[in-house]
């Protein structure tokens, strides 16, 4: 296999990676301005608690089970967003050890691409897609999970307006929501209401949850019930209003996913069709194509041509795009 199919491999495996980040408009979760307000209110809310972190005890007690090694290297701060991560995707592996995992996928997969192909370039390759695998099953099991809490959350808020209305107390309607939904919301629920039975106050059960699930809808729900508890009101009826918010903002996203459907198939054609009419040459014309890729002028219009479509997919994204 030649240096210069390993590149257009590459190229190819780039354009379709860029292509599902780019033109994926998600039905749950914030745009790029939400999730900067949000990360921006959450650290707001870190430097506001002056007592100590909000951190759920059950999130922390692993650590006792460690050895003094292990336990050093977890606690390392440079691993503590890999391991919210982690958290988020509802996994209970450490962090130092899929970063462990990470560098031994990476070694092995570049000596094997290395072994058969004898190409740096491939060898490179290989190193690079064996090291990000783990991280990219993590985030997509993120991705998943909150996906799904999203989707849950409606309903769980109504649970919650039903169960105050019938007269139970806010910890009781919490409880319930972890007995009778599924899982992830259960789980998170079922956290939230063990931090406030293990001796933590509402606020910072609620602000846990906050950081357990960073989003726009879940900062509606904790807001609310902080802002009830200090000045008062009808949390029931607060409740009601917030999942009818959410449930319009959900069918609203939906309908942006489908009447941006044309843009999204119009990128993934523009962005392939070099590389369909590329693969069509190399096999009516076996000797047209070599020459571009042998000749160092033509490496330079290759990259050319590569960074020109990754704009192109930028720009479709930045059009198709719509913050809600």
């Amino acid at each position: 296999m030649s240096e210069g199919v390993i590149l257009f491999l590459v190229m190819v495996f780039a354009t379709v990676f860029f292509l599902a980040q780019g033109l994926t408009v998600p039905v749950f979760g914030e745009g790029g301005k939400m999730r900067k307000r949000l990360k921006q209110r959450l650290s707001e809310l870190d430097s506001d608690d002056e007592e100590d972190e909000i951190a759920s005890l059950l999130r922390n007690k692993y650590l006792s089970n460690l050895a003094p090694w292990e336990k050093s290297l977890e606690s390392l701060s440079i691993l503590e967003p890999l391991r919210r991560t982690i958290e988020q995707a509802g996994y209970s592996i450490l962090a130092y050890r899929l970063v462990l995992i990470c560098i031994v996928l990476a070694i092995v997969a570049g000596a094997l691409v290395w072994n058969f192909t004898r190409i740096p370039l491939a060898a490179a390759f290989g190193t690079i897609v064996g090291g990000l695998l783990p991280f990219m099953k993590v985030w997509k099991a993120r991705t998943e999970r909150m996906e799904k809490f999203e989707e849950q959350l409606p309903e769980a808020i109504d649970s919650m307006r039903r169960a105050l209305r019938a007269g139970h107390p806010f910890n009781a309607a919490i409880k319930l929501v972890a007995e009778d939904m599924d899982e992830p919301i259960a789980r998170e629920f079922e956290l939230t209401f063990a931090d406030i039975n293990y001796g933590n106050d509402v606020r910072r059960a609620m602000l846990g949850l906050l950081q357990r699930v960073p989003s726009m809808n879940v900062m509606a729900l904790v807001t609310s019930v902080l802002v009830q508890k200090e000045t008062g009101g009808n949390l029931a009826e607060i409740l009601g209003q917030i999942s009818s918010v959410i449930r319009g903002r959900f069918r609203f996203q939906r309908r942006i996913k489908t009447l941006s459907a044309e843009g999204r198939l119009s990128g993934w054609i523009l962005a392939l069709i070099p590389f369909v009419l590329c693969a069509i040459l190399t096999v009516s014309s076996p000797d047209y194509l070599p020459v571009l890729f042998e000749d160092p002028i033509g490496r330079q219009v290759i990259a050319g041509g590569f960074i020109a479509g990754m704009i192109g997919i930028l720009w479709i994204r930045r059009i198709i795009r719509v913050e809600v």
